[in-house]
């Protein structure tokens, strides 16, 4: 078995890593079968590729080999299961089906613990509306200054910019369901919703909407999340979700080393949304961005193979 260790290579007075699995220390964690793939699940949304690839280019750099495979969400659970996908790195829980709860309750597949990320979906605002509205982020507050958020088109109720349409109703439901001053009004698509966010906040007009995080227009725009009452939110499925990473079990002894790294792994909004902002919004290669982000971020990742390796 081949094991991890970092060498440090002094260049003037400047020190660079360098990832070795020549040498190591005897209590160093078994990096494993080495010549063998780890193959990672890429799901169907721009942050699970950001956060796979920056896991596997980290695991790259610990001597491993590493292949991703396009998988819908439910479509990788029986891949994990089996195997023949090492390990999914961005369950979100109010998105799972069946399949993940039934397969982890079996010990098929193994919770390797939260990614990092905050998981947020309800109603928010760009940070100008405190302005017309100081009691924000408050409930009560929101209420009772429906007249600062209306538009023509649904004064004196505040105007509350929803999915689209073919999204469900869920904002629309909660507003009858409450009994508030808003009128819920669908927007034609996720790019539209962008749009008017950018818009209101440069022009500091009227907005709340609903909205979802991490997602890159929020490290753009200054927003806040209206605080929303715990049972209204559990009344209309806007819990926040558990974001967790899964294994499969077998992974612990093929690969001792990138299992316990990937225990450890962590990323967060701060560092997703940017780099989700340069995929989705300037088209940049997922591949090249997050491998930049790894090459510049040494000292934030390098904690976690430490932690898993020594």
């Amino acid at each position: 078995m081949r094991k991890f260790a970092t060498n440090l290579l002094a260049a003037g007075a400047v020190l660079v890593g360098a990832w070795s699995a020549g040498s190591a220390p005897a209590d160093a964690a078994d990096l494993g079968a080495v010549d063998e793939p780890i193959k990672l699940a890429i799901l169907e949304w721009t942050g699970a590729h950001v956060t796979t690839h920056i896991a596997g280019h980290i695991l790259q750099k610990m001597g491993y080999k590493v292949e991703y495979v396009t998988a819908s969400n439910y479509g990788s659970a029986t891949a994990v299961a089996d195997g023949s996908i090492a390990a999914s790195l961005e369950q979100w829980d109010n998105n799972l089906g069946e399949f993940y709860p039934k397969l982890i309750a079996e010990g098929k597949i193994e919770d390797i613990g939260d990614v990092g990320l905050a998981g947020r979906e309800g109603w928010l605002y760009p940070v100008h509306m405190k302005e017309k509205c100081p009691g924000l982020p408050a409930w009560d507050a929101f209420k009772s200054c429906a007249q600062a958020f209306a538009a023509p088109e649904t004064f004196p109720n505040g105007r509350l910019l929803s999915y689209p349409a073919d999204w469900g109703t869920r904002s629309a439901d909660l507003i009858a369901g409450e009994g508030l001053p808003y009128t819920a009004i669908p927007s034609g698509s996720e790019g539209a919703m962008v749009a008017e966010l950018t818009s209101a906040a440069e022009a500091k007009t009227p907005l709340v909407m609903m909205f979802w995080a991490p997602h890159w227009s929020l490290a753009k725009v200054e927003t806040e999340w209206l605080d929303m009452p715990r049972e209204v939110q559990e009344a209309h499925s806007l819990v926040p979700p558990r974001i967790f990473k899964a294994a499969w079990p077998g992974m612990a002894d093929k690969w001792p080393a990138a299992y316990e790294f990937l225990k450890n792994f962590q990323i967060s909004n701060a560092v997703q949304e940017p780099i989700m902002g340069a995929v989705d919004n300037d088209g940049q290669d997922v591949v090249k961005v997050t491998g930049e982000w790894v090459e510049n971020n040494e000292s934030v990742w390098k904690p976690m193979v430490d932690k898993a390796t020594m």
